[in-house]
């Protein structure tokens, strides 16, 4: 009966060699390596990052841009790692979360700090995007309230932040002083908070200045009237090495100094979020647009028109849909597979000691509660990387458990019975583990392996916040756009791969009876 498991274990032990040969032969290309964008995890940094990587691309350098890899300190962390060569950031948030200084300093200086660290700013892209605060304007007249020292008189209003900005050093912390506000906050992501302003489940939400959903939703944006937030100019955060290992792209994009407006950039954001338009397509319109001295693109505000099925289907079978589940795919199968190749041999030599197993059993237990986002930036901090191996490492722990446990439960449970048949047949304890224990346990550790599996599909999502790919990917820039259609036609397939996984355990269960 063992044998006919030995395949299924070969065949993992296959897909993980695979698997780590793949990321391996990438890593070992870094002397023809593209030049890497990045963008962090909402609207404009994507378009951003698309405009600043085809505008590499015009020049004939080799290009890649990795979308949504999170907040200004994964981001940076990827920057500072060599992970990718540049990105869009603002001066204010250079200044007040990279480098822990003034919000007022001046390019030059911010240059000279960040030289420390082997980066550079520059290309100042020619638009303002800062913080403020909206709500809806109809509540607005009703309390009277125009400003941020207005909103101070009102504690009982329910206010929705983003989690950055909640975190950030010229964030909440910092207004909240400033102003006297009362309130406690909720944390949200950005894009969904827009809906939940809408439905009146909150009051009160950050905006970015050059966000396209302001005037679509009815905001109006509190005044600044002490003067908090800072100027948020946009520019190129880079690697020093960047102008000599990709001469002509650098040069194409130090063309885009002073290109882009406010106006410009708000109607871009208004293709994406309002009208669905991808991200690479909007860049390639300004771009042609500016060339030719015309007009920026469409910058109406009309919401696309076909019903919402259309659109999910539309989404579900675009051209990234086999590379995503190939992505996710992998990620599972090699996450699994080493989850087993830890967990089952580790289960084998505790089993027997019931305090040592108790103690793993809660180590364990205890690494599964971490936050799975938490455990990624601890991940990227200590391996210095994003992508594949941080989002790897992360998914092998939670597959860990269940594995481990259900080993454990299986072989403690073997009957004495079995185990002194085995050894009046003069068998070793070697022996007796192989060809008895073990066979008698595997329907328990394959219901084991079943549930990490299941968790690994589910969990394989976060890969996408560090730049791993998966279905995470859509599901990731659907939240940023508050694009249901986008998310699901990545939910939908990762459910389908649960599915999938469900019925292959149970037609191997079946095929074992």
């Amino acid at each position: 009966m063992l044998r006919r498991y030995s395949y299924w274990v070969y065949f993992l032990a296959a897909l993980i060699w695979y698997g780590l040969a793949s990321v391996q032969a990438v890593a070992q290309t870094d002397a023809t390596q593209p030049m890497r964008i990045g963008s962090k995890r909402f609207t404009e940094s994507y378009i951003l990052a698309e405009l600043l990587a085809q505008t590499a691309a015009s020049s004939g350098a080799k290009t890649q841009v990795l979308q949504g890899l999170g907040n200004t300190a994964i981001v940076f962390e990827a920057l500072k790692s060599g992970q990718i060569d540049a990105y869009a950031e603002y001066t204010g948030t250079i200044a007040a979360e990279i480098l822990k200084a003034s919000t007022d300093m001046t390019l030059q200086t911010m240059q000279a700090a960040l030289a420390k660290h082997g980066l550079g700013v520059a290309v100042p892209i020619g638009f303002n995007d800062g913080y403020a605060l909206a709500m809806r304007a109809a509540d607005a007249d009703r309390f009277g309230i125009r400003s941020l020292s207005d909103l101070a008189k009102h504690p009982e209003l329910t206010l929705g932040l983003s989690n950055e900005f909640i975190g950030r050093a010229d964030g909440w912390k910092g207004l909240s002083s400033k102003y006297r506000l009362a309130h406690t906050p909720l944390g949200l992501d950005h894009g969904l908070a827009y809906t939940a302003i809408e439905n009146k489940q909150i009051d009160v939400m950050d905006i970015y200045t050059t966000d396209a959903k302001i005037n679509a939703f009815g905001l109006r944006v509190l005044v600044d009237d002490q003067n908090y937030f800072p100027r948020y100019y946009a520019v190129v955060l880079y690697r020093l090495d960047v102008p000599q290992k990709h001469p002509a792209g650098w040069a194409a994009i130090q063309q885009l100094q002073g290109r882009v407006s406010e106006p410009a950039m708000i109607a871009m954001n208004a293709q994406a979020e309002l009208q669905s338009q991808p991200f690479d397509q909007i860049a390639k319109q300004f771009l042609v647009s500016a060339a030719a001295n015309l007009p920026s693109a469409d910058t109406s505000t009309a919401r696309p028109a076909g019903q919402f099925l259309m659109q999910v289907w539309k989404r579900l079978w675009a051209d990234d849909l086999w590379r995503l589940l190939g992505q996710h795919i992998v990620l599972v199968l090699v996450s699994v597979g080493a989850a087993c190749l830890v967990a089952v041999p580790l289960a084998i030599s505790i089993y027997r000691h019931a305090q040592l197993r108790a103690l793993v059993l809660g180590s364990a237990s205890v690494l599964q509660t971490v936050p799975s986002l938490a455990l990624l930036v601890v991940f990227i901090a200590a391996l210095g990387t994003i992508g594949f191996w941080p989002a790897l490492l992360a998914l092998t722990i939670y597959a860990v458990l269940p594995i481990l446990r259900n080993t454990c439960i299986a072989l403690a449970e073997v009957s004495k019975g079995q185990r002194s048949a085995a050894q009046a047949l003069g068998m070793t304890d070697a022996q007796s583990l192989r060809l008895v224990e073990l066979p008698a346990a595997m329907p328990t550790i394959l219901a084991g392996v079943r549930t990490a599996s299941a968790i690994a599909i589910g969990t394989a999502t976060i890969a996408a916040f560090v730049g791993a790919g998966g279905l995470g990917e859509r599901i990731v820039t659907g939240l940023a756009l508050n694009d249901s259609a986008l998310m699901l036609a990545g939910a939908i397939p990762a459910a389908a791969l649960a599915l999938f996984s469900e019925l292959l355990f149970e037609a191997m269960a079946t095929w074992r009876r």
